[in-house]
């Protein structure tokens, strides 16, 4: 009696595994039983490892993905562009790959946070620095005339803060490049912006490819 409590405890691989096993050791002859034994074991073997396949490739795929949001949300965000502030260097429904950086570039593109939204914006001049726009939009730094190929029109745009002005510390001086309609820096209601406020500088352009 135990011993039929045992085999109905086996699996339906274990129990073919065992009758087989049994045939062995006996010696007997090859039948169509013996054999049809055999195909079972063999299909219940693929089913298993097929199985172990799959479960190990999900698993796989389960790790890539939870790494790929981390990078994203700690080290390299990617945002979509709203609005044409940045234009022409980029236009509305680009979408951008950020890297978090403590070093902000003049002249380099950085997205940043303002009364929740997320604005993209060109890095013009760093904490110390002196800048200086005159009435028809060409702008100084230090005294030193910035050379904008990146333009296609200067304006005073949306200013309201008194020039020559000096960059607090801890805070980046940023423009769109549509100086005619971007609100930035030169606005006090955007102002210089902190360390708090920036998401990343941006990477590459991911789409579109062009």
């Amino acid at each position: 009696m135990a011993k039929d409590n045992n085999i109905k405890d086996l699996s339906r691989k274990e129990l073919v595994d065992m009758v087989c096993n049994i045939m062995d050791s006996e010696d007997a002859a090859e039948t169509e039983l013996v054999s049809e034994f055999n195909r079972e074991r063999s299909r219940l073997k693929h089913k298993e490892s097929v199985r172990k396949t799959i479960l190990s490739t999900l698993g796989v795929l389960v790790v890539v993905a939870a790494v790929a949001v981390l990078l994203s949300v700690l080290l390299f965000p990617v945002i979509q562009v709203s609005g044409d502030s940045m234009e022409p260097s980029l236009h509305d429904g680009d979408i951008l790959l950020l890297v978090k950086t403590g070093n902000y570039k003049e002249g380099k593109l950085c997205c940043i946070s303002w009364q929740n939204k997320l604005l993209i914006k060109r890095v013009i001049a760093k904490a110390g620095d002196t800048i200086d726009i005159d009435a028809e939009g060409n702008v100084s730094v230090n005294g030193v005339p910035l050379n904008e190929p990146y333009l296609t029109e200067k304006s005073l745009g949306e200013c309201d803060i008194t020039f020559p002005y000096q960059v607090p510390d801890g805070r980046i001086f940023v423009m769109g490049d549509k100086r005619s309609t971007s609100i930035d820096s030169r606005n006090s209601a955007v102002g210089s912006v902190g360390d708090d406020q920036i998401i990343g500088q941006v990477l590459f352009k991911v789409w579109p490819l062009k």
